[in-house]
């Protein structure tokens, strides 16, 4: 299983957004810890990865040799994909 780790970025993002939402992102990032590579698509020209959770993205880094997620930062896909 893979920690999590959140950036301050990430962690201020996260207390703007509805309950509804927190609990949501929560959930997805959960399950993402188990096999993350399963529920992910890679960001077109960089190396992170995007994890979609209802209408909000979260962009994260994988690493695999330290099993760690590295939640960069997070928000609704009109803003984040952009």
């Amino acid at each position: 299983m893979y920690d999590l780790v959140v950036s301050e970025k990430a962690k201020g993002q996260l207390k703007k957004l509805p309950e509804e939402a927190r609990d949501r992102i929560g959930n997805a990032l959960e399950r993402a810890k188990i096999r993350p590579h399963h529920f992910v698509k890679r960001v077109v020209g960089t190396n992170y990865f995007r994890l979609r959770a209802g209408d909000y993205r979260i962009i994260q880094d994988i690493k695999n040799r330290e099993l760690i997620i590295l939640v960069i930062e997070l928000g609704h896909r009109r803003n984040i994909c952009k």
